[in-house]
């Protein structure tokens, strides 16, 4: 049967190919990778895992399919465009674009059941019918954490998320990084401060650019909004702020809007920058970064964005914020939380590409044993023994095959060690040793092998 299966820009019907000879390469936008490569990637994805664990998150795998009115009541412009759809029977579904709408659909239908804060990570792949280029990816795997509170959330959870990133990006070690921090309710009291409120999202919008078109660009794009002289220059003053954390805050109040939300948002700040250096992050780490806004209309309080000093190009690495509000789409209960995300499958196509990253062995074998007799009792009872000990080990089956070819398996594959176990070995109740990269060679006991092989 043929299926419909689109996005907003694209409509294409799927049928089952006539020909028996098909294109092997994957879709555009889908990341395939070799096993060496593989093995990296999920080693990252571990370091994640444990990382957000260590901190007390639980983890939550939903579906990747939803109804499609869950997604899109909460989606909009090129996000609603991007959503995959497809139908089955009567059922309008869609492929999630992100972790963060089914968890606001979960925690509306569980909130009964959840003990609050609710603090959960999420680890798994997201769709997007976006257009395929570098660094973009139509099927990727983000990494998210969010605390979730029942009507109010305590304001350190804000800033324990910049720790969790401390260590997170510490475990990885890609070098130093810098966490940057800002306050949405500055942005908003700015805005109406100076009294272009109903501008803010064309305004949001220049500055979001201001690292790829650059301060001048910047002022002709507010120019073009029609905004005053002095209105440009207290919004380019404002976002070039620059200095250590004390100095960017003093820098604020020296600006002198006056409006609640600005101060509310230089107090909110003040705070977070303090707690920060109280959960062990070290200053050299974080910084206030005015021109970061993460989005108009979602976020409601402290943002954040990480980026890898030694290679900006990549932009952003691990990103998020605070919310009013989760699920006010599915429930009438109030479910403010806070946030990040990690975008996994760029973060690691990025550095591969820069060779940030080194791929190593393309297997996770570290013993090959290799028996030369019809009689594979004792050797398959030796590689019982070493996975009881927690190691990877393989038995080559194929005793009729030339030595120089089973040898050349271990070492296409890097496996460092190869156990042979001949006639010999069998008279004398001994095993022969083989290190792969040292090229030595011993008899061992069954005991100083397992000893040696940890």
């Amino acid at each position: 049967k043929n299926m419909l299966f689109f996005n907003k820009k694209e409509k294409e019907e799927v049928e089952e190919p006539q020909n028996k000879e098909l294109r092997t390469k994957p879709l555009s936008g889908f990341m395939e990778l070799l096993p060496a490569e593989q093995i990296v990637f999920n080693k990252m994805l571990e370091t994640i895992r444990r990382s957000y664990e260590r901190f007390g998150f639980i983890p939550m795998d939903n579906p990747v399919l939803e109804r499609a009115e869950v997604l899109l009541a909460k989606a909009g412009g090129e996000t609603e465009k991007q959503i995959y759809q497809l139908k089955k029977g009567d059922t309008e579904l869609a492929m999630r674009f992100d972790l963060t709408v089914p968890l606001a659909r979960y925690v509306a239908e569980n909130w009964r059941e959840l003990a609050f804060p609710f603090k959960r990570y999420a680890i798994g792949k997201v769709y997007r019918g976006e257009r395929a280029q570098a660094g973009r990816f139509r099927e990727f795997y983000q990494c998210d954490i969010d605390v979730i509170g029942n009507e109010k959330l305590d304001f350190r959870f804000d800033a324990e998320i910049p720790s969790i990133i401390y260590t997170v990006f510490k475990e990885l070690g890609f070098g130093k990084f810098t966490i940057q921090i800002n306050n949405r309710k500055i942005f908003n009291g700015l805005f109406a401060g100076l009294e272009v409120s109903e501008k803010s999202k064309e305004i949001m919008q220049s500055i979001d650019r201001l690292e790829k078109i650059g301060v001048e660009n910047v002022k002709k794009e507010l120019e073009d909004l029609k905004l005053s002289s002095s209105v440009v220059e207290q919004i380019l003053n404002f976002i070039q702020l620059k200095g250590s954390n004390l100095e960017i805050l003093e820098g604020l109040e020296k600006l002198e809007i006056k409006d609640v939300k600005f101060e509310e948002g230089i107090k909110d700040l003040k705070e977070v920058v303090s707690m920060i250096k109280q959960f062990g992050v070290s200053e050299s780490n974080f910084k206030i970064d005015l021109s970061i806004a993460r989005g108009l209309d979602y976020y409601t309080g402290t943002v954040y964005e990480t980026r890898l000093d030694e290679y900006p190009e990549i932009g952003s690495v691990c990103s998020g914020g605070r919310y009013d509000d989760l699920a006010s789409q599915y429930t009438d209960k109030r479910l403010p939380g806070v946030g990040i995300s990690i975008g996994l499958t760029r973060l690691f196509d990025q550095l591969i590409k820069k060779e940030v990253i080194k791929v190593g062995s393309a297997t996770l074998t570290k013993v090959l044993i290799l028996p030369m007799t019809e009689n594979f009792e004792l050797s398959l009872d030796l590689a019982t023994k070493l996975r009881e000990k927690g190691t990877s080990t393989e038995v080559s089956f194929d005793i009729e095959a030339k030595m120089d070819k089973r040898l050349g398996y271990a070492n296409k594959l890097g496996i460092p060690f190869v156990v042979f176990i001949g006639p010999d070995e069998i008279s004398k109740g001994v095993y022969t040793l083989k290190n792969m990269l040292t090229g030595e060679q011993e008899e061992l006991n069954e005991e100083a092998l397992l000893e040696k092989i940890k």
